[in-house]
């Protein structure tokens, strides 16, 4: 998958799209001029399938969208992020994921990642939580839990829905 962002994104976005294509075996551009079609030749270019766009309010991510190589949307939802400097340690040429809230399943198809019910190390885990939709978390080989979360506040749009 490619990652980039809105225009003129803030540092923290920066940052965010970088460690997200981390974490995730993904590729991470910086959009510069670049419209969505020239978006998505670049993913095409890069053989990525699919492409996020990651959007922010007052310099912090709050949006990602996923589409598909075609241009249609995915997914797309409203989101919060905590990070700290820490190294990203986790391999994700081995990683799995595990999630106990079914609308997000559809990311292991958009991330190309295998969906299983459990899952010894790395890995990505979504589950539930009072306050939100859904929590994304990193669990590195150690099953640590990498200081990277993603808060997912709100599901605005998923194919297939």
């Amino acid at each position: 998958m490619l990652i980039s962002t809105s225009r003129k994104p803030s540092q923290k976005t920066r940052k965010f799209c970088k460690d997200l294509a981390h974490a995730t075996g993904s590729t991470s551009v910086n959009r510069g001029k670049m419209n969505m079609r020239e978006l998505l030749l670049k993913a095409l270019q890069l053989d990525e399938f699919n492409l996020a766009i990651v959007n922010e309010i007052k310099g912090n991510p709050s949006k990602i969208t996923f589409y598909s190589n075609k241009g249609e949307i995915l997914l797309a939802v409203l989101i919060g992020a905590s990070a700290e400097n820490d190294k990203m340690n986790i391999a994700p040429s081995k990683l799995k994921m595990v999630s106990q809230v079914k609308r997000l399943d559809v990311l292991s198809e958009i991330l190309d990642i295998e969906l299983v019910d459990n899952a010894e190390d790395n890995y990505i885990l979504i589950s539930s939580s009072d306050d939100l939709i859904a929590k994304i978390n990193f669990i590195n080989k150690f099953g640590d839990r990498i200081n990277f979360q993603i808060n997912v506040k709100k599901v605005l749009e998923v194919a297939n829905d």
